[in-house]
Formats: C-alpha cells, sequence, structure tokens
C-alpha cells in the first residue's frame, strides 16, 4: 500500500499541482497515446524505437500523474503564519536567520514544494525540522554535511 501521509502545500504548491495533473491528464497522456499509435502503423515494433520511446514516456507520465494525484488527496493547505501562532515556526513560516556572519531567508514548505536555491526548505529536512517550534531569539544546532552550524532565528513573518 502507498505511504499515505499528509502531503503539506502551500496555496501556489497546490495550484500548481493541479494544474500539473490537469496537464497531463487532458494534453500529455493523450499526445503520447497518438505517439504511440502512430509508431504503431510503422509495422515491427521491435525495431521501433519511437515506438518504445513513447511507450517509456507513457509510463512516465501515467506513474507521475498517479504521484501528483496521491499528493493532492492527501494534501494539508498551509499558509504563511507568522506571528500568528504564538510566534513559534512552523509550516508556512517564512524566517531569517542569522549563522556565522550570514543572513538567510527561508520559508519552511512541504517536501513537495521544497526548493533550497529559491530559500522553500522541507519541513522534512535536516535544517527545516530543526526550525520547527522555535521562536525568535532562540538558536538552533543543526548538523551539516559541513559539520554542526549554529543558527539565530532573527525575524518570523
Amino acid at each position: 500500500m502507498l505511504n499515505q501521509k499528509t502531503q503539506y502545500l502551500t496555496p501556489k504548491g497546490l495550484a500548481d499541482l493541479q494544474n500539473e495533473l490537469e496537464y497531463l491528464k487532458n494534453t500529455k497522456i493523450p499526445e503520447i497515446a497518438v505517439r504511440i499509435d502512430e509508431a504503431k502503423q510503422h509495422g515491427d515494433l521491435s525495431e521501433n524505437a519511437e515506438y518504445h520511446q513513447a511507450k517509456e514516456e507513457m509510463a512516465w507520465a501515467q506513474g507521475r500523474k498517479q504521484d501528483v494525484q496521491r499528493i493532492l488527496d492527501n494534501a494539508e493547505i498551509v499558509e504563511s503564519v507568522g506571528q500568528k501562532q504564538g510566534g513559534k515556526v512552523q509550516m508556512g513560516s517564512n524566517i531569517t536567520v542569522k549563522t556565522g556572519d550570514r543572513t538567510k531567508s527561508y520559508t519552511i514548505v512541504g517536501p513537495q514544494e521544497a526548493n533550497p536555491l529559491q530559500g522553500k526548505i522541507s519541513n522534512e529536512s535536516p535544517l527545516g525540522g530543526t526550525f520547527i517550534g522555535h521562536a525568535v531569539g532562540d538558536e538552533v544546532s543543526v548538523v551539516t554535511p559541513a559539520g554542526k552550524q549554529i543558527y539565530e532565528i532573527l525575524e518570523i513573518k
């Protein structure tokens, strides 16, 4: 049985996945089906590279469609919460932290939306998970590949 755990999404993440699902169902999969049908008409399928490529793409698209549907079926939408919930970092929080002489900003999101290059870190990552439940002024310690890092939470919004 597939893992049915809660999938945390921001409203934008929900909309992006809904759009992807519609694209897969209404555009991508039908286009691949047409390519498979056309490739079949070229005869011997054992040596038909177009047919085999289209079949692989169809398998990927069908699998992705199932994955997206599972995520949407188990989605819990989180808003940016800031100080509303007692000033603690939680899902949807935008935080500013200081480590050493550098200041960084992060948004705590679910793993489906995580993109460290954009400052979106998963609540399930070592860094994101460590921030959860802490308040402004707290110092948290995170073990990273570069070693132990100390972060001070400067702002939650």
